[in-house]
């Protein structure tokens, strides 16, 4: 089946029960992308842990939503930042820097020497996001005739989020249950330095340096009307995972059995990697764009529940179902992206989507921890369904946009449509790794 014009490899996603193994015997593939997975998991720990530390410091959940709320708006606002001095200057240049100054934040933080607000947004600031940074090595690792493969390797990228993002919560939760709060902060702190410092020591497999007017002039794409609708559907589903995190939290905690907040955590991202596996595996065809409106219609009915059930098993099962559509909406985020700008802005357009991501979580944490605070656990969750209804709108909003958006999306990348003239211009469909 010929694809339509303009919707270049994030369109067909091959088979991932052998090719996710496949591209990680691809040279110099594992070396970059276990850091980086090492890396995320400290990330995914960094939230909850700013949420146990000050409310184990406040006993409020209102203080704890309001510094995890600082902490996501200056990884927001600093991330696109970071991810253009890594466009200018290269991975092994800015890393070091930046996660040097995240541990001297981190280390405030726990001291409690300056107020955890400043602490928490300077912890954010400080934040780099190591999930581009590895995207944007595989977009450069798979490159020419294997392009095809890139979609496998986003579901690879969501399977590492999935994991990350059932551990560690769940890792921090434990400490916090035990009387250790600080601990967990602490633990993400070095997974976060160490995994970032090992991928910025894998010097071969990082993106090629472009110039200041290429740039430049491929910057604009960041400004085009399908890349800023994509970022604003990225921040809904920040929204949603922020308000799961306090919800979850509080949930657990106001039936006094603060322990059963890692089960539940457990619980919605254990099925993470069933829906990420399952989607990368699945041979299909179609827009990404209805694939993304369906699968935000289906967190919507996954977790509307959540505002009226009790019982720890009925939460438990329903957050399980919620965390299926979860990294299919990850994994068209990165496709989509990867599909709308040109490489030389790659990973700044990859950090503004992960940004927009941690905008609606600080919004969220802040709103969702005052909304517990006055109605329990279940108003926490209506924040959620809330973004949940946001991110379906506008999925559907711009299934109407998709056709006139795609082929421009492809003019600034003219120099990999004449990388394949000699192959006659015609891509096979079984491209991809073998």
């Amino acid at each position: 089946m010929a694809r339509p014009a303009g919707q270049r490899k994030g369109c067909v996603v091959p088979s991932a029960s052998t090719n996710c193994r496949t591209l990680l015997r691809t040279s110099g593939a594992a070396a970059f992308f276990l850091p980086a997975a090492v890396g995320r998991l400290g990330i995914a720990m960094t939230g909850i842990g700013i949420v146990w530390l000050v409310h184990a410091r406040t006993g409020s959940y209102a203080a704890a939503g309001l510094v995890t709320g600082g902490f996501a708006v200056a990884d927001a606002v600093a991330g696109p930042q970071i991810g253009r001095l890594v466009d200018r200057f290269g991975q092994a240049r800015v890393l070091p820097s930046a996660l040097g100054a995240h541990a001297g934040a981190v280390a405030l933080l726990l001291a409690g020497s300056v107020p955890d607000l400043v602490a928490g947004v300077l912890v954010g600031a400080t934040l780099p996001q190591l999930s581009a940074l590895s995207a944007a090595r595989w977009t450069a690792l798979l490159s020419g005739e294997r392009a095809a493969a890139l979609p496998t390797a986003y579901a690879l990228e969501a399977l590492a989020n999935g994991v990350s993002y059932m551990a560690g919560p769940a890792l921090v939760s434990v400490l916090g249950a035990a009387g250790h709060p600080g601990a967990g902060v602490l633990l993400a702190a070095a997974l976060v330095v160490g995994g970032g410092l090992a991928l910025a020591a894998q010097r071969r497999t990082m993106p090629p340096l472009t110039g200041h007017a290429e740039r430049r002039h491929t910057g604009r794409a960041l400004l085009r009307s399908a890349f800023l609708r994509q970022v604003a559907r990225g921040r809904a589903l920040g929204v949603f995972f922020g308000a799961m995190q306090v919800s979850v939290a509080a949930y657990a905690v106001g039936r006094g059995t603060p322990d059963a907040a890692a089960l539940l955590y457990l619980a919605f991202n254990c099925t993470n990697l069933v829906g990420g596996w399952a989607y990368g595996a699945w041979r299909h065809g179609g827009s990404p764009r209805r694939h993304q409106a369906a699968a935000a219609a289906c967190l919507i009915a996954a977790s509307l529940p959540l505002t009226f059930l009790d019982t720890p098993l009925a939460i438990g099962a329903t957050l399980a179902l919620t965390g299926l559509a979860v990294p299919v909406l990850l994994i068209l985020t990165s496709v989509l992206t990867e599909s709308l700008v040109p490489r030389a802005v790659l990973t700044q357009a990859f950090t503004w989507s992960s940004s927009a991501n941690a905008a609606g979580t600080a919004g969220a944490a802040a709103v969702a921890g005052r909304v517990v605070d006055m109605g329990g656990a279940h108003g926490g969750f209506g924040v959620a369904v809330g973004a949940a209804v946001v991110m379906t709108a506008l999925a559907l909003g711009g299934l109407r946009d998709s056709s006139p958006d795609v082929p421009k999306s492809s003019a600034p990348a003219k120099p990999r449509r004449r990388t394949r003239r000699p192959h006659s211009g015609i891509r096979p469909r079984t491209e991809g790794p073998s």
